[in-house]
């Protein structure tokens, strides 16, 4: 099977990110990256349980902390565990992103992979003030050259910096010349160590799977280095279809 008759397969709740929270480690890593204090106002945008929201108000020591997500129950789940915490700050709101006020952000954690969601939200986010802090993993904004990348975390700063094509961006994201099989399978596992539970047992296939995505894309863009398939990902894409039946490789633009 195709690799999105694969993925549609899976709850779409866990494609969408709508299900997968992010480790506490993760949001530790996000903030000193981002360079948050106690001067920013935070969001962030889909909070879920809420940990960021504690974590940056707690150990972060922000202005104020406030979680947006559609989901009644998380907030619900939010909500109690910043009155555990005693948490003054943390503000929580049961709404569409959409729909939302967040015109005095400073630091904006979005992780969405919805692209019709991202689109509708790039008004929004560029209207924010000069110097808000958009945080994003895996991807930059849409057609946005990223200011700072420790990958998989993307930072995005208004006014943003438009690319002038896909290649650029892609390149700039990954900050080299050309994209080999190292530089993907190394970005695809930095990828999967930050989004990933320390005991998750499928790592390493998200791994492969991220790493084939990654390097097909930049083949097709043109940006991959040299005009031969690395063995390796020959390999990985021979061992999908034999033992996933998981087809990639039609992916591959013929040139």
């Amino acid at each position: 099977m195709k690799i999105e008759d694969y993925l549609a397969s899976l709850p779409q709740s866990i494609i969408s990110g709508q299900d997968v929270q992010l480790p506490d480690n993760a949001f530790r890593e996000i903030f000193r990256f981002s360079q948050l204090n106690k001067n920013d106002v935070f969001y962030h945008l889909g909070c879920g349980n809420g940990n960021g929201i504690a974590i940056a108000a707690e150990e972060f020591g922000v202005k104020k902390s406030v979680g947006i997500d559609n989901d009644i129950e998380k907030i619900s789940i939010a909500k109690k565990l910043l009155e555990e915490k005693k948490i003054s700050n943390g503000i929580l709101q049961c709404q569409d992103i959409l729909e939302s006020d967040i015109s005095d952000g400073t630091v904006i954690l979005f992780w969405f992979s919805d692209q019709s969601m991202i689109e509708k939200m790039m008004p929004k986010f560029s209207s924010l003030k000069e110097g808000c802090r958009i945080i994003t993993i895996w991807g930059p904004l849409p057609g946005i050259l990223p200011d700072r990348v420790d990958f998989p975390y993307i930072l995005n700063m208004v006014p943003f910096k438009k690319a002038s094509s896909l290649q650029e961006q892609l390149l700039s994201v990954f900050g080299t010349d050309c994209i080999d099989f190292v530089v993907a399978w190394e970005f695809a596992e930095r990828y999967t160590r930050a989004v990933g539970s320390p005991d998750a047992g499928n790592d390493r296939f998200l791994t492969i799977l991220q790493s084939l995505v990654i390097w097909i894309n930049a083949k097709n863009l043109g940006v991959a280095c040299g005009h031969e398939i690395p063995i390796p990902i020959k390999n990985y894409i021979s061992l999908l279809r034999t033992y996933f039946n998981i087809d990639v490789e039609y992916l591959l633009n013929e040139d």
